[in-house]
């Protein structure tokens, strides 16, 4: 393991200077999802199909190139589960993962799952289109190894398109869920995915710095892969809040990107160039002192596991 300095390392900051270039950052945002679609469709995972068919709410292959068009009923759910007076966060409104509006858009949305198994397809090499699920198992044993008692009540913040909250009810099953997110488009999905579920999550459209959720409503409070996404200064606030949202005994639990693996303190420029360029507040989150802030927010320090060469789980526990 390789120490984690308080500033970016100098590679870090020369990728930032390079970024700063719009011209430049616009062709490393264009390599990198390039590279992305191609590494999907190398294991099996058919991105432009897929997204296709969930766009027009048909079985992969049952359409032609022409017959991609948006489903209405996405708009339907989209204004089903939107909630109209919130107001996003300054930092939400910056371009995410090579996508100009961030996270509020239906191409961001559609392109989550296949992302997810491109990216996650070689944290171990052998792993392929199962590396997403290997790593969500990996977080859940960390979890199951280390809670005392199973949770009731679970809150999955960041849950995106529900991903993560439909793994953490297979894990534990008599729990009721809740996933929370800011992009409605994200949660529209979501709900489409897990509807026929028979013990479907709660989905809720909200900042997770302050969900307007009752005091001692949770047993445990997930974050999956959500802080690299965030600066530090919201990153303390969801820590207080979650504080707030826990009951006594309660748990926060975080799998994350590790800044002291060796697989990111030894990553080519070229690499963390394309990955820089898809991730706004990646030298924040790098830099964080992350153990730090969640004991002063009424936590024990946390613990750290390794789940995978490249991701920690944290558990702490409410003071």
């Amino acid at each position: 393991m390789t120490a984690v300095n308080a500033a970016p390392r100098l590679a870090s900051r020369l990728v930032n200077g390079v970024l700063a270039v719009k011209p430049l950052a616009n062709l490393a945002k264009h390599q990198a999802r390039t590279m992305m679609i191609k590494r999907a469709e190398s294991i099996g995972v058919y991105w432009r199909e897929e997204v296709k068919a969930l766009r027009s709410r048909r079985p992969s292959g049952t359409q032609s190139v022409s017959d991609a068009e948006l489903s209405p009923d996405w708009e339907a759910d989209l204004a089903r589960i939107q909630n109209p007076e919130l107001t996003y966060p300054e930092y939400y409104l910056r371009p995410f993962h090579a996508y100009d509006e961030g996270n509020l858009g239906w191409e961001a949305a559609m392109e989550v799952d296949v992302a997810a198994h491109a990216v996650h397809a070689r944290i171990w090499p052998e792993a392929g289109a199962q590396g997403d699920a290997k790593l969500r198992q990996s977080y859940h044993d960390v979890l199951k190894a280390q809670l005392p008692t199973e949770p009731t009540d679970i809150l999955d913040l960041g849950c995106s398109i529900g991903m993560s909250t439909v793994a953490l009810q297979q894990t534990f099953p008599q729990a009721r869920l809740t996933g929370l997110d800011l992009s409605p488009y994200f949660l529209a999905i979501a709900h489409y995915r897990t509807s026929s579920l028979p013990n479907s999550p709660t989905w809720l459209h909200a900042a997770a710095e302050s969900p307007g959720l009752p005091d001692h409503s949770f047993d445990l409070v997930s974050a999956c892969l959500l802080f690299h996404e965030l600066p530090r200064a919201a990153s303390v606030e969801i820590f207080q809040e979650a504080r707030r949202l826990l009951r006594p005994g309660g748990h926060l639990t975080i799998m994350d990107m590790n800044p002291k693996s060796d697989v990111h303190a030894k990553m080519p420029p070229y690499v963390l160039t394309l990955l820089k360029s898809t991730e706004p507040y990646l030298d924040d989150y790098f830099t964080f002192e992350i153990e730090e802030a969640i004991a002063s927010a009424g936590f024990t320090r946390p613990t750290v596991t390794c789940n995978s060469p490249r991701h920690r789980t944290l558990i702490a526990q409410v003071c």
